[in-house]
Formats: structure tokens, sequence, C-alpha cells
């Protein structure tokens, strides 16, 4: 079973090779910057390997964003995406945010759903909210759902994240922390 490590900062040339063998096309880049102001990524290393990855980017306040989940393809299947996606909504919410959001590709809707995100859908989405990019057309894809988690439990606030106004049609999905 693969090792998960907590902030392991891997050098861009290990994060362009499992990038590229991940999602089938090549990658060079310097994650240095972004890695740096993310609140947590989680990687996960099989004989010093690195063989999956998830960041944690965040807004500086309270929501956070699951990026860039990928496991190497020789080892699917085995759960490391899950744990990665569960040690960081942890790390998260250890860190103080208290809403996590993952857009995602609509077939990988059971994965996230097994990973404790449950539909939700925003304000502005149930108010039908106008906002400029829909106006202009412009608005998230339909084939690219998105979900929500809300790591930390609510104390007086009204059920749902601060009203979205950017993407009022995106489908939800939250989970609710209720272990305090």
């Amino acid at each position: 079973m693969p090792e998960l490590r907590i902030d392991p900062f891997p050098s861009a040339a290990e994060l362009n090779t499992l990038f590229s063998a991940a999602w089938g096309s090549p990658h060079s880049r310097d994650f240095t910057a972004i890695l740096s102001r993310s609140l947590a990524h989680v990687g996960a290393y099989h004989d010093d390997r690195l063989v999956g990855f998830v960041n944690v980017a965040w807004d500086g306040g309270i929501h956070a964003f699951i990026l860039d989940t990928s496991v190497h393809p020789e080892m699917r299947r085995q759960g490391i995406a899950t744990r990665m996606v569960r040690q960081a909504t942890s790390l998260a919410r250890e860190r103080g945010a208290e809403w996590l959001h993952v857009d995602f590709e609509p077939h990988l809707t059971g994965f996230y759903r097994a990973c404790g995100f449950t539909p939700h859908r925003s304000r502005a989405d149930q108010a039908q909210v106008r906002s400029p990019a829909r106006e202009a057309g412009k608005s998230r894809s339909q084939n690219q759902p998105a979900m929500v988690t809300r790591t930390t439990p609510q104390r007086g606030i009204a059920e749902g994240p601060p009203q979205d106004t950017t993407f009022p049609r995106a489908s939800r999905l939250a989970m609710k922390d209720n272990t305090n």
C-alpha cells in the first residue's frame, strides 16, 4: 500500500511525470509557486516514487478546492485516490477551511460520493440568480458537475454555502462534518 505524505513538495519532474501518465498528455510545468500557496497537498508514494497526488488550493478564508486528483494508471483501483481525498478533506478541516469544493468529470460522480460528498445546490441555483457570466452565455460546462463538502458543523448559519452567482446552474455535492 503506498505511503501518503502530507505537503511533500514533489519536484516538477515528479509531478510532470505523474500528470503525463495519469492524464495521457505531456506536461511540463514548474509547480513551486502553486504548491507554496496551497492550503495542503497530499502525495502517494510507492517505493519512493510519486504515484498519486491531490492539491488543496484555497481562497485564504473558509473555502478550499480539491485540484489535480491523479493516480498513476498502473496503481489505480487500489483506493489510493480515495485515501488521498479523505486525507485532503481532514487537512482542509484542520487548517480552517469550512467548505471544500471540487470540479470533476461526470464519470467521477460515484467516486466523490464514495468520499463522502452528497448533492447540494447553491442558493443562487435555487433562486435562479442571473450573473454576468451567464448573461454572456459563459457558464460551467454542462458536462462538468461540481461538489462541495462542509468540513465543519454549521453554527447558526443558513443552510448552504455563500451565494454562488458565478455558476448558478452547477450541480453541487456537499458533506457535513458531524464529528464535532
